[in-house]
Order: structure tokens, then sequence, then C-alpha cells
């Protein structure tokens, strides 16, 4: 069996990931100190020679955008979680070949684990159509949520989005983005997986205080929406908490040592500051 102790995190663009940060700092808190992860610049269409490079050397690497999907059809198996999904953020490479799971999943549930609200039977909101709401919608499934509506700039790029809830059991609506101030009202959840500034008409009509919100931004922090959640009184896990969870998931499963995820938050926190 051949021993690898490097990972990377390939995207584009990728100089803005607080990744390496996440990783070096638990390799470190671990002791590890023969392990390295890079940043490395990787659009889809590099992405089939990147993999097969890197897999010579690599324990793995954790993927962003524009490559969790395009990374489907170049592995050899692919995690239940992750099929359900039909997203991968994370490959892990062998001897026998390439498998790919999906960790964002765990980064949502401790963000909503971390806002300790019961959330059996709940309604939710999600806002964003992207990569990120199909993990939240496996997320939210595991915790008991009852159903689901996303709210998204174009409906009819909402379908695949109800196929991932019908495979994770969560009953899936689509509306669109112009009906979401009103679905936020009535919501016990919301999770907004939008970009920096998309949620921004959504904060300005004020939050409900008894309505709990992952805002899976982090950077800058805190959003529009997330300090009007945290004025109203409402509950707020930030977008450090879920980086934070799937990196922790992403070490475990390349070191197979249980991540440290205090000295991970803490390296985040201090590189996000030394950003501001």
């Amino acid at each position: 069996m051949t021993v690898r102790s490097r990972a990377s995190v390939l995207g584009s663009p990728i100089a803005h990931s607080l990744s390496p940060v996440l990783h070096r700092a638990a390799y470190s808190a671990l002791g590890l100190t023969d392990w390295s992860y890079d940043a490395i610049e990787c659009t889809a269409e590099e992405l089939p020679e990147t993999l097969d490079r890197l897999s010579v050397t690599h324990a793995g690497v954790s993927l962003t955008m524009p490559l969790k999907q395009a990374v489907l059809p170049l592995l050899d198996d692919v995690d239940a979680g992750a099929a359900d999904v039909g997203a991968v953020n994370t490959v892990l490479f062998s001897d026998t070949g390439r498998r790919g799971f999906n960790t964002d999943v765990t980064g949502v549930l401790a963000a909503l684990r971390e806002l300790a609200v019961d959330l059996t039977g709940a309604a939710a909101v999600i806002l964003g159509g992207g990569g990120t709401a199909r993990a939240t919608l496996a997320a939210l499934a595991r915790c008991g949520v009852a159903s689901a509506t996303v709210y998204v700039r174009d409906t009819a790029r909402g379908a695949p989005l109800v196929g991932v809830g019908e495979a994770v059991g969560l009953p899936v609506a689509i509306e669109p983005w112009s009906s979401a101030v009103a679905g936020v009202s009535v919501a016990d959840i919301v999770v907004a997986t939008a970009p920096a500034g998309a949620t921004d008409s959504v904060a300005a009509a004020g939050w409900p205080a008894r309505t709990g919100l992952v805002e899976v931004v982090y950077d800058p922090w805190p959003t529009r929406l997330a300090a009007a959640a945290e004025q109203a009184g409402a509950p707020v896990a930030g977008g450090l908490v879920v980086l934070v969870g799937q990196a922790a998931e992403q070490v475990r499963l390349m070191t197979g040592q249980e991540a440290p995820v205090a000295a991970m938050r803490e390296a985040g926190e201090q590189a996000l500051a030394e950003r501001s």
C-alpha cells in the first residue's frame, strides 16, 4: 500500500480559500509534521489531468467550485451520501482508485447543531439553489425537518434540488426569489447559501426573532442578513462553522484521525481577522 501524506484543495478561483489554513492547523495540532496541504488553481477542464497527476502523490483532495459535479464521472466509487446529493467535495486516492464523499453535509449539520434548536417537524427555507443547497437538503433531512422551500432566481434550474429531496426523503418546493421575504417570515429555520450581498434585500425586510439562521458566507462577516437576524435576537450560525465542520471531516477521512475542531476554528478566526 502506498503511503501518502499530501493533500490539496482544487478550484477556480482558489486564492481566497481558507482550507489550507484549517487543514494545516489540524496537522499541527495532531503532530502530523510530515503532512502538507496546498491550494491548486484548477478549472473543470483541467480536472482530469490534475487528478491523474495528484493521485500518485496525494492522500486526497478537497474540491470547491466549479468542480463538485464535474468530478463525478472521474471517480471509481461514490459514497452513498454524496450520491444522494449529486455532488462531491472530497476525493480519496488509494491503490484501488478514487472515491468521492460530500463533507459539506457534515459542515451544514455542525452549524444547525450550533443553533441548539429542535428542528423536528420544522419548515425550512433555503436561499439560493447552488451546490451548497444540495448538501443543505441532506443535512436538514437528517435533523428531521418536515419540508424545505428553496428560493432561486431561475425556478427552471430548481428541478435537480427536487430530485435531491426525493433521494434524502425531504419534500422540496422551488419558489421564485421575489417571494423569499414572505417565505422567511413563516419559516422555522433558514439556511442562506447565496453569495455575499445577494440576500441584502431579504435582510432589509427585517427578520423574525423566532427563526434561526445559518449563513454560509464567512467573509465578510457578519453579512447584512446575519446582522439583521442577530439584531432580532434570533439564533445565528456563520459560514466559518460550516467550513470548519466540512474540513474536519476531510481531515478525518484523509488522515484517519479525529480532527481538532477547536484548533481549526481558532486558526480560521485568526486568518479572517487578519484579512479584515
